[in-house]
């Protein structure tokens, strides 16, 4: 079965990285990526992912800021959201793993990143 991968993050370095790792490792996942919160919720009025990847510190719209407007939506409240970011301090910590379904430091393993993501999609 397909697993459709929305990776939001500003750094597109991240986005190859995730995209290439993820697909190299199983061929079952389909990762898009965009650039900003705005454009999240933009890709989300055409495509319901089954997981999204959501960096925290992105300019415009925070990960924070863009989990909210998910979150606030009918249609997509029941996205799982990994947050995937170099913000290492325990209060995003703390908050990450509270509000998404887990809370991936940068940088990161690919290996543990497919643990961490197929956990998540077997709840």
């Amino acid at each position: 079965m397909v697993k459709k991968v929305l990776v939001v993050d500003d750094n597109p370095d991240v986005i190859f990285s995730v995209k290439s790792g993820l697909e190299t490792f199983d061929k079952n996942y389909k990762i898009k990526g965009v650039d900003s919160g705005r454009k999240c919720l933009e890709f989300l009025n055409t495509e319901i992912p089954d997981l999204i990847l959501m960096d925290i510190m992105m300019p415009e719209m925070s990960g924070w800021k863009t989990f909210d407007k998910i979150k606030e939506n009918a249609s997509w409240k029941d996205i799982p959201i990994i947050f995937l970011t170099a913000r290492t301090d325990r209060v995003a910590k703390n908050a990450g793993g509270f509000l998404g379904e887990d809370y991936i430091e940068k940088p990161f393993e690919i290996k543990d990143l497919i643990v961490r993501i197929n956990k998540v999609l077997k709840k």
